[in-house]
């Protein structure tokens, strides 16, 4: 299993360079994350490439999740639809 985390992950990190988000999507992991000047884009991308961040793929996103958040990651256009924080994503989902 530890196997494909790491496939997953070098395909993502291969691909580094085309992950971006749109302005909604800036704000909005801006707000989730409680960013203030950073750039989001490169901030998220700091976390997918630290090698404690877990990605794991379920159909069409790809999932980087660290200590504190959940990215997630559009598997085809490289688009971060999302940046949360782990709390607040594991009330949603049920999941403790």
């Amino acid at each position: 299993m530890g196997h494909n985390r790491y496939e997953k992950k070098d395909i993502l990190l291969a691909n580094a360079e085309s992950i971006h988000t749109t302005e909604m999507g800036v704000d909005r992991i801006r707000i989730n994350l409680g960013l203030k000047e950073e750039d989001a884009v490169e901030w998220c991308k700091g976390k997918l490439v630290n090698d404690t961040c877990i990605i794991t793929r379920r159909g069409k996103n790809w999932y980087g999740t660290t200590q504190d958040e959940v990215i997630t990651v559009n598997a085809s256009s490289y688009t971060i639809t999302t940046a949360q924080k782990k709390e607040v994503r594991e009330c949603q989902s049920g999941i403790k």
